[in-house]
């Protein structure tokens, strides 16, 4: 997935993709780009909501993170969209960002 749009209190970009697993109900994703090198999503799948904390290395090695909660959409087109809303735990600030899926590969 990337990220389509993001809070102006995020720190995430169109230049950040993020690479998600599923076991049952527990979702955890990785992701990186832009200012963030490294970063990682874990949470569960609660009936039509994911739930997630979230942990951030940012370009100026500092540490952030937080917790979000998460709509998941499937467009017209099939794939599926996140709608993020989240809180900084280590920071103040809140906002909502958008993840897409990739189109498939051509």
């Amino acid at each position: 997935m990337f990220v389509s749009t993001t809070a102006a209190e995020g720190v995430v970009s169109g230049e950040t993709h993020l690479h998600f697993t599923q076991r049952g109900q527990r979702v955890a994703a990785r992701y990186a780009g832009g200012r963030v090198p490294r970063g990682w999503l874990v949470g569960r799948w609660d009936g039509d909501i994911l739930r997630f904390r979230y942990a951030q290395r940012e370009d100026s090695s500092d540490i952030h993170g937080g917790r979000s909660v998460c709509a998941v959409e499937e467009r017209e087109n099939g794939r599926l969209r996140l709608i993020e809303h989240f809180t900084w735990s280590t920071r103040s600030g809140s906002g909502t960002n958008v993840f897409d899926e990739l189109p498939p590969s051509s």
